[in-house]
């Protein structure tokens, strides 16, 4: 490294760590600008949470499977790599939520679970006359007295009432965050319902007429789902980007465990006794081995408070013949008024295609969620058996599969709780005056998804280059 050069160090090797990385070697090699960076990775392989198994014809991802089309930031990092041409749509088809032992459709027009038309929310057997009733209430209800924050159960729950809240919204939110939505952070996570009943007093209202402003769909476009994923898997891109980047610059297999603001910069201790200098850092690793890092500055403390869920995911391959009673859809969520330990299934190859022989089913089972995550730490085997009991009452499965993979996510969802955007405003001014220089970026703190942490990466970079100016 040029002594007249600055440094720049990346912590950790998820998407957001190697946007980071991609994005800042980029402007480096485009200005020509005197900045070396490191990508410090603890494990062996970057990536995190995306990790894509190929077996037998079958594409199976392990973490997230695909990410939404109109977040534009991925589908725009995949065509800089050169991979658009992988690019596809899910398959559309009905969706379900499964409510003590019956399939109901998700009725049509409904936005996260909020009615936008009256005809199919009027005649789904999701909810009882009652139930429907009081969801109605919407339509009188003032609107919601802002005061700070509040959970996004308390939200839906005065707006909609209970039924609709635990038969349909809570399902289909909890299948995004993993956890309970009764602690949930509303401005972290879905401000927009707060915006669309504030301007339109009704929630249902509301996200009707921003509904309407959004353009009409021709007949083709009416058949592309709206998520996007690689035929070659979401790990392809990981390796992709890894290609690119300059091999001295990613160090893998090396744990950050201290880092010490001095009046040169930072100095980083390494789990191999050794240490690094750097003038700015980004710290993309999840909350809690970002407080351990940095556990000497009190402005941290908050994140030894913030919980996180663990899930864990069942994939198995059938042939088609084993699924005894087949079902014209792509999945189901489960409502909480149900007696089953999975959380979500996924007819993988319904909803993407590519991933599966032809002649074979592939279904992606979900178990583990927020005050219920004992399942988690079964044995593969415990974890199969209890989810093919639960599949084969809906879809009279008489047989194990062909071969099962089963992925555990230890602590991985990071849980947005009441009062997450102001505690991250907090830190971020104190980052500001007390420890200028460094970054934090991930699924930690703004946005789990893929495109939310994309995001977050790009930011960090545009921040570091200003700060090293």
């Amino acid at each position: 490294m040029s002594t007249t050069n600055k440094k720049v160090v990346i912590i950790g090797g998820g998407i957001t760590g190697i946007t980071a990385a991609y994005y800042l070697q980029k402007e480096i090699d485009k200005k020509g600008l005197p900045i070396d960076f490191t990508l410090i990775e603890a494990t062996h392989r970057l990536g995190g949470k995306i990790q894509t198994v190929n077996r037998g014809g079958f594409t199976i991802e392990r973490g997230p499977d695909s990410f939404l089309a109109r977040k534009l930031s991925m589908s725009k990092l995949i065509k800089e790599v050169g991979l658009d041409h992988q690019l596809v749509h899910n398959s559309t088809g009905k969706s379900y939520v499964l409510v003590k032992d019956a399939l109901h459709r998700i009725p049509e027009g409904a936005v996260m679970g909020i009615p936008t038309q009256i005809s199919p929310f009027v005649t789904t057997g999701l909810f009882s006359p009652v139930g429907k009733l009081r969801a109605a209430a919407d339509f009188i209800i003032p609107r919601t007295k802002v005061e700070g924050d509040q959970a996004l159960g308390t939200f839906f729950r005065r707006r909609l009432g209970d039924e609709v809240v635990e038969n349909l919204i809570e399902p289909l939110l909890s299948g995004i965050y993993a956890g309970d939505i009764d602690r949930l952070s509303l401005k972290s996570t879905f401000p927009q319902f707060l915006h669309a009943e504030q301007k339109h007093r009704s929630l249902i209202v509301g996200m009707k007429k921003q509904k309407a402003l959004q353009p009409k769909q021709t007949g083709e476009q009416k058949k592309k789902g709206m998520f996007l994923t690689l035929t070659t898997g979401l790990q392809s891109l990981v390796e992709t980007i890894e290609d690119q980047l300059s091999p001295q610059s990613v160090l893998k297999g090396t744990r950050v465990e201290h880092i010490q603001k001095s009046a040169e910069g930072y100095t980083l201790t390494l789990n191999n006794g050794k240490t690094m200098q750097a003038d700015s850092v980004i710290v993309t690793s999840p909350h809690q081995a970002a407080q351990s890092m940095l556990s000497h500055y009190e402005m941290f403390e908050p994140f030894r408070d913030m919980p996180s869920t663990s899930v864990a995911t069942i994939a198995m391959a059938f042939p088609e013949e084993a699924i005894k009673q087949d079902i014209d859809g792509t999945g189901f969520v489960v409502s909480r008024n149900s007696d089953y330990t999975i959380t979500a299934c996924t007819w993988t190859h319904r909803k993407w295609p590519h991933t599966t022989p032809k002649g074979k089913v592939l279904l992606r089972c979900y178990v583990g969620k927020a005050g219920d995550e004992a399942i988690v730490d079964q044995s593969d085997d415990e974890i199969m058996r209890v989810v093919l009991d639960d599949l084969n009452k809906i879809m009279n499965i008489d047989t194990t599969p062909e071969f099962y993979i089963v992925t555990r996510w230890k602590e991985a969802m990071p849980q947005y709780t009441v009062g997450h955007q102001e505690r991250l405003e907090v830190l971020n001014q104190q980052l500001e005056s007390e420890l200028a220089g460094l970054y934090l970026a991930g699924s930690s703190y703004e946005g789990l998804g893929l495109p939310d942490c994309i995001d977050q990466g790009e930011e960090a970079v545009k921040k570091v280059l200003k700060y090293l100016k």
